[in-house]
């Protein structure tokens, strides 16, 4: 059952989405078994189409993997090409250099991770895309991301838009930039802010965003949901702080001060779909884990990590460092919580599609946005 406005007003304001971990946070590790609520189960289930035991399995595999990656980065050194999770297998894939050390080579398979080998390390990819982001885009080019399994820069352009001479032009510059696979996609992508309409959102101007996670004297949320015009308001329309900071585009993150009796919590609203969700850090999922959505028009939602450190590519102009997801969004869900598991991994930014047919949605990591204002994630 929903609940009620008087339950919500407490947490409507730090609670709908989940957020990573900075300074004076201690994200959870795989070793702490801190088991999934049976929201969560049921919400993988239906999305998934997985058994009670499959979706138990799969969060487990990957707790692993998620805290695997890192130190597996680190082995790799100037080698490392990426990651990702294979969710049928349960498995962490490392890309590496042929140049790798065999030392460093042993210690990745021994640790349990399948090692390949690619052309291009995540330096060299990452240096290409930083290239191709001072290409101005045209509309039809819909974003580039790096493509750690095909070591290559994909720019995805909209279906029927490559012959187009703008986007002609793009793409020759972007493949002087280092190795480039072009892909098409079905449409261009959006942000999803709102006008002001029902539901348990947070106003400003005339705009209905969703809140991210709660820090300590506030929250995070979407950047281009700053109407700049100060003042931020609640689900019942009373006052509730102001916008302290904010980028779009280039980045999509902002966050605002609470106060006049709101408060902070470590929740993740569930909707009545699932319980709500606490928040226990923010370790970074790999490629290819499950990920779930919190927000004021489509409520809790739950997809796949498609891709990290993803250049979209707005109407208002590009946005840096995003990460793709297979979940779906509709306008007010913007600013809304990204968690995969109990780890908070960025708030809701734009994408293409609906709930009803489908779609993908990119998000802003959420330990970048902690990190530019030093802000401190809310952690139960």
């Amino acid at each position: 059952m929903r609940r009620t406005r008087i339950m919500r007003a407490g947490l409507a304001v730090l609670l709908l989405l989940g957020v990573g971990a900075t300074a004076g946070t201690v994200p959870a590790t795989a070793d702490e078994k801190q088991p999934a609520s049976a929201g969560l189960l049921t919400a993988m289930q239906r999305d998934f189409h997985l058994t009670k035991a499959e979706a138990e399995a799969r969060l487990a595999a990957e707790r692993w993997a998620t805290a695997l990656e890192s130190k597996l980065r680190r082995t790799a050194g100037t080698s490392y090409g990426g990651s990702w999770f294979d969710a049928a297998e349960g498995t962490l894939t490392v890309a590496v250099t042929p140049d790798t050390p065999a030392t460093a080579l042993r210690e990745i398979r021994a640790a349990g991770a399948t090692v390949r080998t690619v052309t291009h390390s995540a330096r060299e990819l990452a240096a290409t895309q930083a290239r191709i982001d001072k290409v101005p885009a045209p509309d039809a080019v819909s974003s580039w991301h790096v493509d750690p399994k095909a070591s290559t820069v994909v720019v995805n352009v909209v279906s029927g838009r490559q012959g187009d001479n703008d986007v002609r032009e793009f793409v020759a510059r972007a493949r002087k930039a280092g190795p480039v696979t072009v892909r098409e996609v079905a449409t261009a992508p959006t942000t999803f802010a709102a006008g002001t309409v029902g539901g348990d959102p947070y106003y400003t101007g005339n705009v209905r965003c969703s809140i991210g996670f709660s820090v300590y004297g506030g929250f995070v949320t979407a950047g281009h949901c700053d109407q700049h015009t100060g003042s931020v308001y609640g689900w019942d329309r009373s006052y509730v702080g102001n916008f302290q900071g904010s980028s779009f585009p280039d980045n999509d993150y902002a966050w605002v001060n609470v106060g006049s009796g709101w408060w902070t919590v470590p929740v993740v609203l569930g909707w009545g779909t699932v319980s709500d969700q606490l928040v226990r850090g923010s370790n970074v999922a790999p490629v290819g884990s499950s990920i779930c959505r919190s927000g004021s028009t489509t409520h809790w939602h739950c997809g796949t990590v498609l891709a990290m450190n993803e250049t979209v590519n707005y109407s208002q102009g590009a946005v840096h460092q995003m990460t793709k997801t297979s979940v779906c969004a509709e306008p007010g869900d913007s600013g809304g919580s990204f968690i995969s598991g109990d780890q908070a991994q960025g708030v809701t930014s734009g994408g293409w599609g609906n709930c009803s047919s489908g779609g993908e949605t990119w998000f802003q990591p959420v330990n970048e946005i902690l990190n530019r204002y030093g802000l401190t994630l809310h952690t139960a």
